[in-house]
């Protein structure tokens, strides 16, 4: 260049260097990345799946050759339905309004309730989540859906509302797992949590009467229990010791009635051995008992006369 009189630029000679160099610091730079302690890193080679990573620093083929995709294997996630999570912290705001069409649902005794729940989940296989469901994220929301409605229909108002909630939450939790098992998705089911659930709010008032009605009818139920606990066990008593009292009496008077009969034939059988003097003993016996009776008591001689004068016969000596 010099000999036609043309000195060619520094910058120009130097130019395939820092060609070379960019290239370089290019290939470099794609070629390594990181993946973070809560994650799994999924590598595609020339579109397909070719291996996944574990936590550190990897390298890979640059410029494209290899694509990696980062997926949260350690941290729990989460759907929420019939209500979105608008600022989270210790007092955390949500926003339910125009989501009415994800919580309404038809009970089993053909009401209307107002759910709103959480499903927390992880993902345990990254490859399955990434390629196996087109459109994974929707489809995990539908399926939520699904499987709620069906548990909820399958239950009573009064079952969704007080005291079916936690078996409610288990079988839409096992309901979910499986499914997730079948369609090969890569989650893992932590827990399904009902937020919220009551009744629509144009039908609370009515809903409130009829909560009120019910425990009315609890209340007055329980009175009639208390008396009738109170009441009836007491006249069975009275009628275990009424009969208890007329056994007691029976044995008594059989038992009385075979001494009696028992004495009359020892008496008998004495009797027949010796009939005067029998008969002289009984005499005696009941004198003896009808004169424990009387009053005052005078024994005079057949022949004996004047004995009116010492008599006093006034009521009150007849008397003594």
């Amino acid at each position: 260049m010099r000999q036609l009189g043309f000195e060619m630029p520094a910058f120009i000679r130097v130019l395939p260097a820092l060609v070379v160099i960019s290239l370089a610091g290019i290939l470099l730079f794609s070629s390594w990345f990181t993946i973070e302690p809560e994650e799994s890193g999924v590598i595609l080679r020339f579109g397909k799946y070719n291996r996944t990573v574990e936590p550190g620093l990897h390298f890979k083929l640059p410029i494209g050759l290899e694509r990696v995709y980062k997926v949260p294997v350690k941290r729990q996630l989460k759907q929420e339905f019939g209500f979105r999570t608008v600022e989270a912290g210790v007092r955390s705001q949500f926003a339910a309004k125009g989501y009415e069409q994800e919580s309404q649902m038809l009970t089993g005794d053909l009401n209307v309730a107002d759910v709103e729940w959480v499903t927390q989940y992880r993902i345990s296989d990254p490859r399955n989540y990434l390629f196996k469901v087109r459109h994974l994220g929707q489809t995990f929301h539908d399926m939520n859906e699904a499987v709620m409605r069906e548990i909820v229909g399958d239950r009573t108002i009064n079952e969704v509302i007080t005291t079916g909630r936690k078996t409610i939450e288990d079988l839409v939790r096992v309901e979910l797992q499986e499914r997730c098992r079948q369609y090969e998705m890569g989650i893992v089911i932590d827990q399904v949590i009902l937020q919220d659930v009551n009744p629509p709010e144009s039908v609370k008032p009515a809903f409130n009467e009829v909560n009120q009605a019910q425990q009315e009818k609890e209340k007055l139920i329980n009175q009639a229990r208390q008396e009738y606990n109170q009441v009836i066990p007491k006249a069975k008593g009275d009628a275990d010791r009424i009969i208890e009292e007329a056994r007691g009496y029976a044995v008594e008077r059989v038992n009385r009635a075979k001494g009696e009969a028992d004495r009359f034939n020892s008496i008998f059988q004495e009797y027949t051995k010796a009939p005067e003097v029998t008969r002289q003993r009984i005499f005696l016996e009941s004198m003896e008992a009808v004169l424990d009776q009387t009053g005052r008591k005078i024994v005079i001689d057949e022949g004996a006369s004047g004995i009116l004068p010492l008599l006093n016969l006034t009521p009150e000596n007849q008397a003594k």
